[in-house]
């Protein structure tokens, strides 16, 4: 990458505060910034950095007032954190050319269809029936069931093994590891009290834009779909069960397990470890925060929860006070 900063300020629809024909060709983080770099600052408690960094630009909010005179160069934008995002989005563009075409060392089933500029990888297979989008990147060592459709631009990393039936939308990316369409965890014990298998029929539907990180697990559905909405992001070693949904942009973070036919609404915010009961309903726009337990329905937009048990925010930070209190009583 090498732009002027006025070339990136122009592309992020900013304002150059300094020498708008710097070039820069590389980024930094604003503590370990260098001649050439571009950092940004959208933390408050980095701003120390700002006064003695050396890279050449640094993506400031438009409300930004530096507290001591500055000598590298500003861009001001609404967001930095959205915008040196955007800004590195278009440099991997640029500098990480995709594969191409399909490796000798793949098994693809002749009734398979593939679309076009789609590149495969060694040891792959693509099993019957299956449909691959155009501009789809699947690397070494995927699985690709019986009737799997992939949609287009869609990028699958190493060891990732996608079950029959399961349908995967446009622009995803599916990080190594991950599992789409196992069986649900249904069994019914016997007259005897022996567990027996309950047949897992469904499928799963990712729908697009959607990020699933590595090792996680999504499972068919029973009957029906479990569906992962547009937009959603999930995190390393996460658990979806059977009939799970998951509504549009929602995000996950790490080691969070859903248990079966919970529903999550839109735009929630999950934080790490939470368990969800299953056969829930989580209103949209929740925020639950890490190594919560949820084991009643969320009906109320855009509240925030935390805790085992789960209470309001407040509540549970209330509930941490009183607790230091009463074990500093029960000392004296």
């Amino acid at each position: 990458m090498e732009f002027s900063i006025k070339q990136i300020a122009h592309l992020l629809g900013g304002e150059v505060k300094g020498d708008g024909d710097t070039i820069i060709h590389n980024f930094a983080k604003i503590e370990e910034g260098k001649p050439g770099c571009i950092s940004f600052l959208a933390n408050a408690k980095y701003e120390s950095f700002i006064y003695g960094t050396a890279s050449s630009a640094v993506l400031v909010a438009k409300t930004f007032e530096p507290k001591e005179p500055i000598s590298t160069n500003l861009i001001l934008v609404d967001d930095p954190y959205l915008a040196i995002s955007t800004l590195m989005a278009e440099y991997q563009k640029l500098t990480q050319n995709s594969n191409s075409g399909i490796d000798a060392m793949t098994s693809i089933a002749s009734n398979a269809e593939i679309g076009k500029n789609v590149y495969i990888g060694p040891f792959s297979y693509v099993a019957e029936n299956a449909k691959i989008g155009e501009n789809t990147q699947i690397s070494p060592q995927v699985y690709i069931g019986k009737k799997v459709s992939v949609g287009r631009n869609t990028i699958i990393h190493p060891g990732v093994k996608i079950y029959q039936d399961c349908e995967i939308g446009d622009n995803c990316v599916i990080h190594a590891g991950a599992v789409i369409g196992a069986d649900g965890f249904g069994f019914v014990p016997d007259a005897d009290g022996i567990y027996q298998d309950v047949p897992q029929l469904g499928n799963v539907i990712i729908e697009n834009n959607v990020s699933i990180g590595a090792n996680a697990t999504i499972d068919r559905a029973t009957m029906g779909s479990t569906k992962v909405c547009n937009g959603v992001k999930i995190d390393n070693m996460v658990q979806i069960g059977h009939n799970v949904e998951v509504g549009e942009n929602t995000v996950i973070a790490a080691q969070t397990g859903v248990a079966g036919s919970t529903k999550i609404g839109k735009s929630c915010v999950i934080g790490g470890q939470v368990g969800f009961a299953g056969h829930l309903k989580i209103a949209d726009g929740t925020q639950i925060g890490a190594q919560s337990g949820v084991g009643k329905n969320i009906t109320e937009p855009k509240g925030a929860y935390s805790g085992r048990p789960l209470l309001p925010i407040k509540d549970h930070l209330k509930l941490l006070v009183n607790l230091r209190r009463l074990n500093e009583n029960l000392k004296k």
